[in-house]
């Protein structure tokens, strides 16, 4: 081929030896140049098409390196054979007046959504700094398999961070990295034994009782007051595991005190085999007094399975999770000899455990919870305006209040005037497992991934919708 006539542009937005390379590349994949063509020289096609001979050289060295073509040597290049050459296939692109178009969801102008962290954040540049010297540093040996219960680095690390920051007194022996809670989980019920009798507070954590069904658990409801779950109905259910969050429950947004929390750990105690599964999934973000220490620091039976995640105080994306396992499971864990392979990477392991460390996850906290708190109280401020038409409860900690409303407004028609109104809000009964027939009057307003404008203007409109 000693023709070949490319229609460049010469608009500047695309580089002249990118057209060349698209253009080559587009025709090899399409079957129009036949393996074992050859291509004009770099001088001829520079030649015919007008321009410099290194534009062209730098679309062929791309094309070479990316194994389209190949040079021979005294002879020119050629079309390379296609079998197990991967390319991407061009994908069909939809239009609005396309009948395949799936039906989009609601667009809302204001979402109170319940996850996800605030605009800006993130740490970038400690996080970026931190990736930069870990690659640096650590070499090949990142790239192996690691210790099937976390590298001992993170591990001695999150048990520092427990016992200064939430009272937990562990060894780092006893602790399991893993890819979110649902892996652990799943993890621990490899340990426990899947015949298990699950109580769950109603509502709860739909995430975690979902995991529980699929693995198949019997799970059982148990009701909650104002203190968290209720210890005598808790007995009644025959239940030999029960899964709570005491320092700040979801949705409802009690914590639980001191003298229920002993009630607890009085019951798992009192029968072999007893466990608590302790979800600590947001403890780090509390705004008035002090926090209260973990229920796994009150543990003296060894029968409190600790639950912490990285996701809530970092981002969504960051799946770190980890697991306090008493002695007794750990040891059991340990009997069963073919582990699991751990699900986080050893490179994010060594960026965390340089991020606790080094102590820049205590000085990320001291920062969010600062933007949070405003947040907070600027929620509180607009709620305050709105005691005609609701109440709210779980102030003082996490990133969600609840509403309660007074003026005869159900969860239904709440939902539904918001919705009207482009505002996302959240209904309790989305997370009941267990359907109440009362009528519900209660919705759940986060306010985490929102700015204090949208949260003063989200909140205005709902004051006008709400009042009957």
């Amino acid at each position: 081929m000693n023709d070949l006539m490319i229609p460049l542009k010469e608009d500047g937005r695309i580089p002249m030896y990118r057209q060349i390379y698209d253009y080559i590349k587009n025709e090899i994949q399409k079957g129009k140049m036949k393996a074992g063509e050859k291509l004009p020289s770099s001088r001829l096609l520079a030649k015919n098409l007008c321009i410099s001979r290194s534009t062209v050289d730098m679309a062929y060295d791309q094309l070479l390196s990316e194994g389209y073509i190949e040079s021979l040597p005294c002879k020119g290049y050629y079309v390379c054979r296609m079998e197990g050459l991967y390319f991407s296939i061009e994908k069909k692109v939809f239009t609005e007046k396309t009948s395949e178009q799936k039906v989009s969801a609601p667009v809302y102008r204001w979402d109170f959504a319940l996850n996800g962290i605030a605009p800006g954040g993130f740490p970038h540049n400690i996080w970026r700094k931190l990736s930069r010297e870990v690659l640096s540093q650590e070499g090949d040996r990142l790239f192996q398999l690691g210790d099937p219960c976390g590298e001992f680095g993170i591990r001695r690390a999150v048990a520092e961070y427990l016992h200064s920051a939430r009272g937990v007194d562990c060894d780092p022996d006893q602790i399991i990295i893993g890819a979110g809670n649902d892996y652990l989980l799943m993890l621990l019920w490899v340990i426990l034994g899947k015949n298990r009798k699950i109580a769950m507070e109603n509502p709860t954590y739909l995430s975690a009782y979902y995991d529980l069904i699929h693995m198949g658990c019997q799970i059982l409801p148990v009701g909650q007051d104002s203190q968290g779950i209720r210890i005598e109905e808790l007995e009644k259910t025959g239940a030999d595991t029960v899964y709570v969050m005491p320092s700040h429950q979801f949705p409802m947004g009690m914590v639980m005190p001191l003298a229920r929390r002993m009630e607890l750990l009085k019951w798992a105690g009192s029968r072999e085999g007893r466990y608590i599964i302790e979800d600590d999934y947001d403890s780090e973000f509390r705004y008035k007094g002090q926090p209260i220490p973990a229920l796994s620091g009150f543990d003296q039976k060894g029968c409190v399975i600790y639950l912490g995640t990285f996701s809530k105080s970092l981002a969504p994306s960051v799946r770190v999770s980890y697991m306090v396992l008493p002695p007794a499971l750990i040891k059991d864990y340990l009997a069963l000899g073919h582990l699991f392979s751990v699900t986080v990477s050893r490179t994010d392991q060594k960026i965390l455990e340089m991020f606790l460390g080094e102590g820049h996850y205590e000085r990320h906290l001291n920062r969010m919870r600062a933007v949070y708190k405003n947040k907070h109280d600027l929620m509180v401020r607009c709620l305050k305006e709105m005691s005609h038409i609701c109440a709210f409860s779980g102030e003082n900690a996490g990133v969600h209040l609840v509403l309660k409303f007074c003026n005869g407004l159900t969860e239904k028609e709440a939902v539904r005037r918001a919705k009207e109104a482009g505002i996302k809000v959240y209904g309790v009964s989305e997370y009941r497992i267990q359907k109440s027939e009362k009528e519900e009057n209660m919705v759940l307003l986060g306010y985490a991934t929102m700015e204090d404008k949208d949260i003063e203007e989200a909140m205005k409109k709902l004051k006008e919708i709400w009042e009957i």
